[in-house]
């Protein structure tokens, strides 16, 4: 690591996220931004990165090369799309730098991808960064094994804004598999994603997902366990999406000096013992 800090790409770099990386980065002891990537064709190429996230000048151009951005780096925050982080992981695996990915919506062949890049690279992915939602994973798991299934249903309900692509969101479905783990039974084939028209009654042991799109609502999530005459509801409410930012570059700071592996955020903040 350099006097100046931890040299983080930030990839995406023009999105909401990006943008919010980017001013944390800039604020954040420890670190210091090495790159901003965008897409080519991006019409963000060649600006200053502190311009578009609204810190002023900050002497770092955004680029559409990744390779250049990656060879002298330490680690790299991806808020992308799957495509794009099996893309990343690669070139973080050929650097054998650091990738922080809290992309969502990746199918199992994505996850297989990654793991192959952990071989060389330190990777940590979740669903969410924040503390307060991977706490919720592990009090959803312990609530999960204490209530049973034949008298406790669970649901796992999620709101998020109107522009979000992918649902359920990556965080219902960590929350999901924690609920699942609790259970000790396998999420995909025990969960129940989509009601319409003549259901029938509730299957014993299922795990529910309702989905909520609308407005600006950067996330809120709620895992219900309802019972006979009574009822628990675990609640997280993202506020900020700062919260994602500063999970993630407390992650990269985490697994800079880690072996080559795939990590979680429970292990970044030793919460994995639990599970």
């Amino acid at each position: 690591m350099s006097g100046d800090g931890m040299k983080l790409v930030v990839v995406g770099a023009a999105g909401r996220m990006g943008q919010t990386l980017i001013r944390l980065i800039h604020e954040t002891p420890g670190v210091q931004l090495h790159a901003a990537l965008e897409r080519e064709g991006s019409p963000f190429i060649g600006r200053d990165a502190g311009e578009i996230s609204g810190l002023g000048p900050i002497g770092v151009a955004v680029t559409s090369d990744a390779l250049e951005a990656f060879v002298h780096a330490e680690g790299v925050i991806d808020f992308t799309s799957p495509a794009g982080s099996v893309a990343f992981a690669g070139l973080a695996a050929q650097a054998r730098i650091v990738h922080v990915i809290g992309t969502t919506g990746c199918s199992v062949e994505d996850e297989e991808k990654f793991n192959a890049a952990a071989r060389h690279a330190r990777i940590v992915k979740s669903g969410n960064m924040s503390l307060g939602v991977n706490l919720l994973g592990v009090l959803t798991q312990q609530a999960a094994k204490a209530l049973d299934a034949n008298s406790w249903d669970i649901e796992v309900l999620e709101m998020h804004h109107k522009h979000k692509v992918d649902a359920p969101s990556g965080t219902a479905l960590l929350l999901g598999e924690a609920a699942a783990k609790g259970r000790a039974v396998d999420l995909a084939t025990s969960s129940v994603r989509v009601r319409d028209g003549h259901t029938g009654a509730r299957e014993i042991g299922t795990i529910g997902f309702a989905t909520l799109r609308g407005g600006s609502v950067i996330g809120d999530h709620s895992v219900i366990f309802a019972g006979e005459g009574e009822q628990i509801t675990l609640s997280h409410h993202a506020g900020d999406r700062t919260i994602f930012g500063r999970g993630a570059i407390t992650a990269a700071l985490w697994a800079f000096d880690k072996k080559p592996g795939f990590y979680s955020m429970l292990d970044v903040l030793g919460l994995a013992k639990n599970q």
